[in-house]
Parts: C-alpha cells; sequence; structure tokens
C-alpha cells in the first residue's frame, strides 16, 4: 500500500493552449484541483515553491485555504527553500496553517536548487555567514526552524506587557503540536538523506539526484532511500519514517491522452549539470497503456523503496484534465502494482 498524491509546480503564463493564464487562476484552480483530489481517494496534494518566476512562490496562503476547504488530504510542499525563508515567522505561519488543516501539513523544505536568479535570497535580505555557502544557509535555517517548531520558551518576556504573559520564556504563537515530526527533506545527495535521518526528517527524492555512481536513476534512488533509512535507525528515532518519491507518470486512456503524452516514451535517463560543478541524473517519465505501466513500474526499485508517491501533474492543462489523469492512475494502475 501506498500513499499517492500530486505534485503541482503552479505554472501559469499568457497562452492560447493554458488552463492558467494568470496567477489568480493558477491558486484558485490549486484549491479546486485539490478539493477534487480528495474526493476521488488521493492521499496528498503537494506544490512546488520558486520564486522569481511565474510560478506558486510563497505557499501558506494556498496551503491555509485548501486545509479549510479540505478535511483528510495531506497538504504539502516539495520543497521550500530554506535560503530565501525567516525561520521564525516561518514557524508561525506553518503553525497557523496546519492548525486550520486539523494537523494535515507535510512540509518539504530544502538547502534549494538553481533559480531564475543569480542569488536571489540576497534580495530577500539574506547573506550567508562567513565561511559558509548558501546551502551552508540554508541547512542551518532548517535546523533552526525545526528546533523552533518545538514549541519551547526561548525569548525573554517584557516586564511590561501588553497582554499577560504566562510564567517563563515565551515560544512562538500559534503552536501546532506534531509538526515538528512531518517535516521533510528535499534530497539532492546520499549524504544529505543521511543528514535529514539524523535530524528526524522524512526524505522527499524527486525525479532528479546528483549522479554519485553512474547507475540507472531509480537504482541510485533506491540506494539513497536504503541509506537514508539505515541512518533513522541508527538515529534511534521512536517513529517509523516516511519517503516520497516524484515520478511524471501518464495513463494513455483516450486519444486527447496519447495526443498530450503518447511521445513521451523515451525510456532512459538523462544526464545534466544542475549546478556548475553538479553532475545530476534526470529520471524518465513513463507514458503508456495501464498494463504497459505496471509492468515498468514494478521494476522502479525506488518507487519499490518509497512509502509515498507524488504524481507531476500539467497543472496548465485544468482541474478536469489533471483529476482524469489522477484518476487513471488511482483506477487502472494503482491496484495492479498493490499500490490500492
Amino acid at each position: 500500500m501506498k500513499k499517492i498524491g500530486f505534485l503541482s509546480f503552479g505554472h501559469w503564463s499568457n497562452h492560447p493552449a493554458y488552463k492558467t493564464r494568470t496567477a489568480a487562476d493558477t491558486l484558485l484552480q490549486s484549491i479546486d484541483l485539490a478539493v477534487a483530489a480528495e474526493e476521488i481517494g488521493l492521499d496528498g496534494a503537494y506544490f512546488r515553491v520558486h520564486h522569481f518566476a511565474a510560478q506558486l512562490a510563497s505557499p501558506f496562503p494556498l496551503l491555509s485555504a485548501i486545509g479549510a476547504k479540505t478535511s483528510k488530504i495531506e497538504i504539502g510542499t516539495g520543497v521550500i527553500d530554506m535560503r530565501y525563508e525567516n525561520p521564525l515567522y516561518m514557524v508561525e505561519d506553518a503553525g497557523a496553517a496546519d492548525l486550520i488543516s486539523g494537523g494535515r501539513l507535510q512540509l518539504g523544505i530544502s538547502r534549494g536548487s538553481p533559480e531564475q536568479v543569480i542569488d536571489g535570497w540576497r534580495y530577500f535580505g539574506y547573506e550567508p555567514e562567513e565561511g559558509d555557502t548558501d546551502a551552508d544557509m540554508g541547512r542551518k535555517k532548517a535546523l533552526q526552524f525545526l528546533e523552533r517548531l518545538k514549541g519551547v520558551g526561548f525569548a525573554q518576556p517584557n516586564p511590561y506587557p501588553m497582554f499577560p504573559n504566562p510564567p517563563g520564556l515565551l515560544r512562538l504563537e500559534p503552536y501546532s503540536e506534531g509538526l515538528r515530526d512531518r517535516i521533510w527533506w528535499g534530497a539532492a545527495s546520499n549524504a544529505t538523506a543521511v543528514w535529514a535521518a539524523e535530524n528526524g526528517m522524512y526524505l522527499q527524492s524527486s525525479t532528479l539526484k546528483f549522479d554519485e555512481s553512474g547507475k540507472p536513476f531509480h537504482i541510485q534512488q533506491a540506494e539513497q532511500i536504503r541509506l537514508y533509512k539505515d541512518a533513522w535507525k541508527k538515529a534511534g528515532h521512536q517513529r517509523a519514517p516516511r519517503v516520497s518519491v516524484s515520478r511524471s507518470i501518464f495513463a494513455l486512456m483516450n486519444d486527447q491522452d496519447r495526443l498530450f503524452f503518447g511521445q513521451q516514451m523515451d525510456k532512459s535517463d538523462k544526464i545534466g549539470m544542475i549546478e556548475s560543478d553538479k553532475r545530476a541524473i534526470f529520471g524518465r517519465s513513463y507514458a503508456g497503456e495501464p498494463d504497459q505501466l505496471i509492468k515498468e513500474l514494478a521494476q522502479d526499485e525506488a518507487i519499490q523503496e518509497a512509502d509515498t508517491l507524488l504524481l507531476t501533474i500539467p497543472n496548465t492543462l485544468g482541474v478536469d484534465y489533471n483529476v482524469h489523469i489522477l484518476s487513471s492512475i488511482l483506477e487502472h494502475v494503482a491496484p495492479g502494482l498493490g499500490w490500492r
């Protein structure tokens, strides 16, 4: 059994073929899609965060709105770039969104990936400490975020406050109990997957990772997941670990599906440079008749290792068509693989 969710990058553009031509279109359709996904039995609604782009950025208003209009589905990110964040303000935003949803937030965070502008976090007012890289800054902010999510007081109260204070040091409010245990780390390398386990975060592994062995993508990703699970066990955490992987999977059910995705039959991984000094491997997409997909997906070692599968969706094609894509996987592919 697997949890199955969708992952939306939240694109929009004034293009005649797009259903999302404005930011408002994307935001409102994201809410509608999450509601519809819950109705068809999907387990999660996840959203990517990008800055300086015509894509979803600040996630908490959207997550809160979805939380208020749904009741069961997990709501998350994949991922928030911590280089851009104020960790303490983020604790407040996340706490509020989690309380609105009744404790369904599953926040994916990371040290960040290449963005639309050079050192975009500098425009947000952040600089790495002397001797640190921007990746170091992102990881330090993540640890600060995790620490403050514990709800332990740390701030000295004013002796003459506007309103009476409880005794002792003050914590950030609103506090949402349990949210600290629902933070995920987006890891592109084996080492950061192990680091995530040591710090008690769940693991998000996407459709790319650093090429660390030259093996096929799904094998490298499966090895990363096993290293994560071993590190989690060694760390002695009392709760079970969770791991998600992302995939582009399209069941060809009709002529429209074949028109959109019938040419995406390339079964090979891709190699590229995600950073100037980082060789990355990109996993293949899956598109085919349901029986074919079942056979091919059964060979994907990383999917077998994960408990959660996030289906990347073409949000620009609109809510109805994306519900069709997701329903096709739930009804015609997932049962054949034992995911349902």
